[in-house]
């Protein structure tokens, strides 16, 4: 009977383990094939080919500097977008870190707010607020777009991005608030006995021990505008190419047959930059990430 349980549990453990390979190998291989495609040196013709029969570090090089003629697979073919993917990059690093200040401060006040007071209306605003978010944000990006355009006259900025990326941020409180209803409202009380005011117990003491949702707050603001590309090529257009993200750089280096042959390696490598500051972020975050998402989820 022990052996029979033995051999069963060996057995299950065989076939998940064998199904998680499998699965790491699907999800694995994209990521490793475009990675080596960054490095291949025969530009297009490595479409073919999951390893490149020659390798060069000419791609990342052609991204961050203007070097088309010199290192260009075809140096006959040129475009004004070459050199220009440093000003992407620098453009998306700064709505994102933006995005990141403003949009985790509104979502730490309102989920503190929700979770700590209550107030007339509290509960119609949660259920307003959780059925608005059954809708896809880009149904409203016609109204957007003509907003930041004849109000605030930002049409074609990445700063508009800024704007919209943040302005609704708040709505996005349910995590957050469930983690601090698991904080124990017996300390706020205890603080304010002891003479602390509302703003000194929420920057001193619920704050450090909300570290997790933080965190995760903080990572989650930073990814949403980093690969976006629905909404920042509506809001800014194609007419300026210095006010680009980089997905929708990376987007145009694909969008023709002629760019296709002068940036297929390029975009390769485009895309393991883009990929890079999201992925250490979420490896050294990953802890707090985890236990953010558990937290939150305790209470709604």
């Amino acid at each position: 009977m022990i052996k029979s349980l033995k051999f069963r549990r060996g057995l299950t453990d065989a076939l998940i383990y064998i199904l998680l390979i499998v699965l790491s190998v699907i999800w694995l291989s994209p990521i490793v094939w475009l990675v080596l495609q960054s490095f291949a040196g025969e530009g297009i013709a490595a479409r073919a080919k999951f390893i490149p029969s020659t390798w060069t570090f000419n791609n990342y090089l052609m991204l961050f500097s203007n070097f088309t003629g010199l290192v260009n697979p075809d140096p006959n073919i040129a475009h004004s977008m070459d050199g220009l993917f440093s000003t992407w990059f620098l453009n998306t690093l700064i709505v994102a870190v933006l995005n990141c200040i403003i949009s985790t401060l509104f979502v730490l006040l309102t989920s503190y707010a929700l979770s700590r007071f209550r107030f007339k209306a509290r509960g119609i605003f949660m259920k307003m607020n959780l059925i608005l978010g059954m809708f896809p944000g880009f149904l409203s990006m016609i109204i957007m777009y003509w907003v930041m355009k004849e109000i605030f006259h930002l049409q074609g900025s990445y700063w508009s991005l800024v704007i919209l990326y943040s302005a609704g941020s708040g709505a996005g409180f349910y995590i957050c608030k469930g983690f601090f209803d698991t904080i124990s409202k017996s300390i706020d009380e205890a603080a304010m006995i002891d003479g602390a005011t509302r703003n000194q117990i929420f920057w001193s003491i619920i704050l450090p021990l909300a570290k997790p949702i933080v965190v995760y707050t903080i990572l989650t603001s930073f990814m949403s505008p980093w690969g976006d590309y629905i909404t920042s090529s509506y809001i800014i257009g194609l007419q300026n190419p210095t006010n680009w993200t980089v997905a929708i750089g990376l987007y145009q280096m694909l969008s023709a047959n002629d760019l296709v042959m002068a940036y297929y390696t390029q975009f390769a490598a485009g895309a393991v930059c883009v990929a890079l500051p999201t992925t250490l972020l979420f490896i050294f975050l990953q802890k707090y990430y985890v236990s953010g998402v558990t937290g939150g989820a305790v209470k709604g």
